[in-house]
């Protein structure tokens, strides 16, 4: 089994014991590090770690062991995102110019814009053609230290498209050393085909659509966009009663344009994170505690489309787990750059650094199911990390947020930049 030996870390942060699987409430401010330390990998998982010199036997003199001098850098778990819908075709720079034009999100939808935008594109792009683009963006975000995504459908809206973008997220996974996970999203707006036959188009999601994406097994998880112009807490409640009999477990856009009821009706089927929340009120707040659910917050679709942050420091305060993702996609938040994501939780949500790291870490692996396998340093997890370049502090990530700060990713215990 090859081993590598990362040595002169000048700091581990990101140390969580075993069977830690989020950190809620004031944990959230916890950050373990490890000073003068060094880490050991076994195969594609972290075996060791410790301070001062590695245990002897472990040298570069060993040809067995490949060793990566760390020159005083950081080493800390790769981020993770648990919200994304980089399978896409073309772009949406178009609506660019009405979003600064002053057109909201559901002025944009309401001319026939926004995903069914994405969907007119996505039905004209080969799956092969669908698969290089995606690739290159998901290639962007794991150099950018990125080691676990949540990928959605959502914008073939018919059953031929959904699972087309099912099989390109299924590719994805076999062709890079990232954790991914599949969610199906077929109720991500009304396809333009059943246009003012919204309760046929959600028959057809549960009866149609459902049977043949779980009949190729291609999704982890299902979605349901609950929100103001989109689904009812109703029809949600209808998808995920209709997905539960595939053994498929929710997550929920909500309350991202209006207090929905997407929350409350989440929660009410154990969905594994309800994510967007800009618009909440105490009532969410409560229906979360207490529960398996991981509140799941978009600063990068706040800043891109100019909408309120979520109340990630009530959530907190109530005692409550937050964890951060990017939304990646092209119509709201065009960018996969998780560190920026920890920057704007710090800048504009208010968060201490230690908070955006944990939520962008240990707390977004958990929203996609994966928090027992990656999302902190803890011997046993894989070996996804990032090296730094030498850093005075952990808050000089999310500070100074556009200046180079990676000397090497490492995925599965393997360098990839």
């Amino acid at each position: 089994m090859k081993k590598t030996l990362i040595k002169n870390i000048g700091k581990i942060i990101g140390i969580v014991p075993e069977g830690k699987l989020r950190k809620e409430g004031a944990e959230m401010e916890e950050v373990e590090t490890l000073e003068d330390a060094w880490l050991l990998i076994e195969g594609e998982k972290i075996h060791s770690f410790g301070s001062g010199e590695p245990p002897a036997g472990l040298s570069s003199g060993e040809h067995t062991v490949r060793t990566i001098d760390a020159g005083g850098g950081y080493v800390m778990p790769a981020f993770c995102d648990s919200h994304t819908h980089i399978v896409y075709a073309g772009s949406r720079y178009g609506e660019f110019r009405d979003k600064i034009n002053g057109l909201s999100y559901e002025q944009i939808a309401e001319r026939g814009g926004g995903i069914l935008n994405s969907a007119d594109l996505l039905r004209e792009t080969p799956e092969e053609e669908l698969f290089r683009q995606s690739l290159e963006r998901a290639v962007e975000v794991m150099h950018k230290g990125t080691g676990a995504l949540e990928i959605k459908s959502g914008y073939g809206l018919d059953t031929e498209n959904e699972l087309k973008m099912l099989r390109v997220i299924r590719r994805l996974k076999a062709a890079l050393p990232v954790e991914i996970r599949a969610t199906f999203l077929g109720a991500h707006a009304v396809g333009r085909a059943y246009t003012g036959r919204q309760g046929e188009y959600v028959d057809m999601v549960c009866h149609e659509m459902l049977p043949a994406v779980a009949a190729e097994g291609l999704a982890d998880f299902v979605d349901v966009f609950c929100d103001r112009g989109f689904f009812t807490p109703e029809e949600t409640l209808q998808i995920l009663d209709a997905a539960q009999m595939y053994g498929l477990r929710g997550k929920i856009h909500a309350n991202e344009l209006a207090v929905s009821g997407g929350v409350q009706a989440g929660v009410s089927r154990n969905a594994l994170s309800v994510d967007h929340l800009e618009q909440t009120a105490q009532a969410e707040i409560d229906a979360l505690k207490g529960t398996e659910t991981m509140p799941t917050m978009l600063p990068g679709a706040s800043f891109f489309s100019r909408l309120p942050y979520g109340q990630a420091k009530n959530f907190i305060r109530s005692g409550l787990a937050v964890a951060l993702a990017s939304d990646y996609n092209p119509g709201s938040s065009p960018s996969g750059d998780m560190r920026f994501v920890m920057a704007l939780g710090c800048i504009q949500m208010r968060l201490t650094p230690e908070e955006a790291f944990n939520a962008c870490t240990l707390n977004s692996a958990y929203a996609m199911g994966i928090s027992r396998t990656v999302g902190s340093v803890t011997a046993g997890k894989l070996a996804n990390l990032i090296v730094t370049v030498p850093l005075p502090d952990l808050a000089f990530i999310p500070y100074s947020h556009h200046t180079p700060f990676i000397s090497r990713v490492i995925l599965k215990g393997d360098i990839q930049s």
